[in-house]
C-alpha cells in the first residue's frame, strides 16, 4: 500500500512555489541545461497560437535555448540536444518525419524491393548547399562512408551497419561498401544485409558536402573548421557568426530548395533557463521552451502564446553496471554493486516520482514504468507493468530481503558483507530545480537508510556530466538524465549491449534478443511487433535497469510577433523557412 511521506510532499511542493516565484528576477545571461520535446495541447487559450497575418520578408528573431552548445554543427558528428537544435535550422534531411511519427520522402523519394533488402532513392535536383555545391547522392554515399569508417568518432554507427558490406568496411578488411551503388548523381541504390520493418526509420538520412570536406581524414572531422567554424547544409538558414558556447548568429539562404525563407535571420542564444520567464517577458528572446517550473509564471505573459507537446522521450535515473569496451564495441558488466535485482526495486519504491514531477514540474507529465514514451504506438499498458508507486516500506522490506541492512545502528544500511553502503548521485546543473531535485532524490534514499548523497558534492555542468558517463568515469554510480528519442519504437541504440548511448552498460540476453525480434521478418506485421515490445518493456520493468521517471510535457513559450511556427513531438523549431514576424 502506498505511504506518503507528507513531510517530504510538503517540502518538494514548497520548493516548487518558491522557486517557481523567483523566475521574474532581472534578466542576465548565463549558462543552462534544458530537456526535450513532443504534442498535445490542453484546451487553454494559451495554447492557441495568434490569429494569422499575411506572411512577409524581413526581420530577425531570437531563439534561446539553455545549454551551452559543443559546437559539433555536423549531423554525423553532433551528440547533444544543444547541437541539434542549430542544426535544424541549417541541415534538412533526405526524408522527413511527419507528427505521426512516420516517415515520408522530402529531398528524396525511395522505392522498395519485394524482399525488402533493396531500396532505390531519387533526390530532387537543384538542391543547394550554403556554399553553392548542388546535392548529388555523392555527399549521401560520403556520409554513409564516414560514418562507417574504422576511424569514425561519432555514435552513429548503428545508423549505417545494416548496410550489406558496412561491418566490413567499418573493420577495416573492405576499401568500399559494397551494399552501396551509384546509378546517377540524382540516383543510388542501398541494399541491406536483411529485411527490416524500420530501415527508412533507422537509415542515416544526411548527406555531408563532400567537396567542402575533401582533405580531411574522417578522424580530425570533429575538429576540422568547416565543422566548428564555418560549417554549411541544406537548410534554410546558414551560418554568419559563432561565439562559442554563447550565441549563433544564422543568415536566410537565398537559395534554399523550398523557396526563400521568411525572416532575415535567426540568432540561437544560449540562456540561462532560470531566467527563461523573465527575458522572454522582456522580449529578449522571442522563443524558447521554458523549464515546466515556470510554467505559471508564464501563463501570466500578455505578449506570449504557448504551445504544449508531450515529449518523445522520458526522465529517468540510472545504475552504473559496468563499462564499454572500446576494442570489442560491447558493454560489460563487471559493476558488482547494483547486481541484486532487489536492491533496484527498493531504489524504484523509494522514490516519490509523483511528488517530484508536481513539485519540479509542475505536474506537467506522465508517470512511466519502462523506457517508450506515452506518445509511441508501442507503450506496453500500464495493466501489464509493476507500477512501483512510492512506498517506503515496500523498498526497507526489500532492502532487508536483499541483505542490506542497518548493523551498525546509525540508520543508514550496510551491504550483505556488513560493509558501509554508500551511492552517489551524478546530476546536472542548469535550471532552478537543478539542485532541489537532486537533493530531494537523496533524501529519498536517505528515509531508507541508503546512505547517498552528491557526486564530488556538486552538480555538473551539461557536457561534463556526460562526458564522464560516456568514459565510464568510476565516481559516476547513480545519474540522473533524460533521452529524447526517435519515431520509431526500436530501443536499438540506447539498449542493445553493442550500444555506445547503453549508459548503464546494461546487458540481458533475453533484451537483445526482443530487440532484435522487433526488427525481423516477422515484424512487419503491426501487431506481432508491438507485442514484441511490450514483452520487452515488461522485462526491463522487472529488470530494473533503471528507474523511469516521467515522461514529460514541454513548454513551447512564442511571442506573438513571431508566426508560422510548428512544433510537434520531437521538436519545435520545424519549417523555418516559414516563419515570419509581424512587426
Amino acid at each position: 500500500m502506498k505511504k506518503t511521506n507528507s513531510i517530504i510532499l510538503s517540502l518538494l511542493l514548497a520548493l516548487g512555489l518558491a522557486i517557481s516565484g523567483c523566475s521574474s528576477q532581472p534578466a542576465t545571461n548565463g549558462d543552462g541545461q534544458g530537456n526535450n520535446q513532443t504534442e498535445t495541447t490542453t484546451p487553454s487559450e494559451s495554447d492557441t497560437e495568434p490569429p494569422s497575418s499575411e506572411p512577409k520578408y524581413g526581420g530577425t528573431v531570437t531563439y534561446g535555448f539553455n545549454i551551452p552548445f559543443k559546437g559539433l554543427l555536423e549531423r554525423g558528428l553532433y551528440e547533444g540536444v544543444d547541437d541539434d537544435k542549430i542544426l535544424y535550422f541549417m541541415m534538412d534531411p533526405l526524408f522527413n518525419t511527419g507528427d505521426d511519427l512516420r516517415v515520408y520522402p522530402y529531398i528524396a523519394e525511395w522505392t522498395e524491393s519485394e524482399d525488402h533488402k533493396t531500396f532505390t532513392f531519387t533526390f530532387k535536383k537543384g538542391v543547394k548547399w550554403h556554399n553553392g555545391d548542388e546535392l548529388t547522392v555523392e555527399d549521401w554515399k560520403y556520409a554513409l562512408e564516414v560514418i562507417a569508417h574504422p576511424d569514425y568518432t561519432g555514435p552513429r554507427y548503428s545508423n549505417v551497419e545494416m548496410i550489406e558490406g558496412a561491418q566490413e568496411y567499418h573493420e577495416g578488411k573492405a576499401s568500399e561498401i559494397s551494399g552501396i551503388k551509384v546509378i546517377d548523381p540524382y540516383t543510388i541504390e542501398l541494399k541491406m544485409k536483411k529485411a527490416a520493418v524500420n530501415t527508412i526509420d533507422n537509415l542515416w538520412a544526411y548527406p555531408m558536402p563532400k567537396k567542402y570536406y575533401e582533405g580531411i581524414a574522417v578522424k580530425d572531422l570533429q575538429n576540422a573548421p568547416q565543422v566548428r567554424q564555418k560549417p554549411i547544409g541544406t537548410g534554410p538558414f546558414k551560418v554568419k557568426n559563432i561565439q562559442p558556447g554563447e550565441f549563433v548568429e544564422l543568415e536566410r539562404f537565398d537559395d534554399y530548395w523550398q523557396g526563400k525563407p521568411y525572416l532575415d535571420g535567426i540568432v540561437y542564444k544560449v540562456i540561462d533557463g532560470a531566467l527563461a520567464t523573465s527575458l522572454l517577458q522582456n522580449g529578449e528572446i522571442d522563443m524558447t521552451d521554458v523549464p515546466r517550473s515556470q510554467v505559471k509564471e508564464v501563463e501570466k505573459l500578455d505578449n506570449v502564446y504557448i504551445k504544449e507537446e508531450d515529449e518523445l522521450g522520458y526522465a529517468y535515473i540510472g545504475f552504473d553496471f559496468g563499462h564499454w569496451d572500446k576494442a570489442q564495441e560491447k558493454v560489460v558488466m563487471d559493476n558488482p554493486k547494483f547486481q541484486n535485482k532487489k536492491l533496484r526495486q527498493a531504489f524504484y519504491y523509494a522514490i516519490d516520482r509523483q511528488a517530484m514531477l508536481d513539485a519540479f514540474e509542475n505536474g506537467k507529465g506522465t508517470l512511466i514504468q519502462a523506457p517508450m514514451p506515452t506518445v509511441s504506438w508501442a507503450k506496453a499498458p500500464e495493466s501489464e507493468l509493476i507500477p512501483y508507486e512510492y512506498n517506503p516500506e515496500k523498498a526497507k522490506q526489500l532492502l532487508d530481503e536483499a541483505g542490506y541492512k542497518d548493523v551498525t545502528g546509525d540508520g543508514m544500511r550496510e551491504d550483505p558483507e556488513g560493509k558501509k553502503f554508500t551511492v552517489t548521485l551524478h546530476a546536472m546543473s542548469g535550471t532552478e530545480v537543478s539542485e532541489p531535485r537532486a537533493q530531494a532524490t537523496i533524501q529519498f534514499l536517505r528515509d531508507v537508510g541508503i546512505d547517498a548523497s552528491l557526486n564530488g558534492g556538486s552538480l555538473k555542468e551539461f557536457n561534463l556530466f556526460y562526458d564522464m558517463i560516456d568514459n565510464d568515469d568510476p565516481s559516476v554510480e547513480l545519474f540522473a538524465g533524460a533521452w529524447a528519442l526517435a519515431s520509431d519504437p526500436d530501443p536499438t541504440g540506447l539498449w542493445k549491449s553493442t550500444d555506445i548511448w547503453n549508459l548503464p552498460r546494461w546487458y540481458n540476453e533475453e533484451s537483445d534478443r526482443l530487440i532484435e525480434e522487433g526488427i525481423g521478418e516477422k515484424a512487419f506485421d503491426p501487431e506481432y511487433r508491438k507485442q514484441v515490445y511490450i514483452k520487452w518493456q515488461k522485462l526491463v520493468n522487472e529488470e530494473v535497469p533503471m528507474i523511469f521517471l516521467y515522461s514529460r510535457k514541454d513548454i513551447n513559450v512564442i511571442n506573438k510577433r513571431l508566426q508560422g511556427v510548428h512544433t510537434n513531438s520531437f521538436a519545435n523549431n520545424l519549417y523555418s523557412h516559414k516563419w515570419y514576424v509581424t512587426d
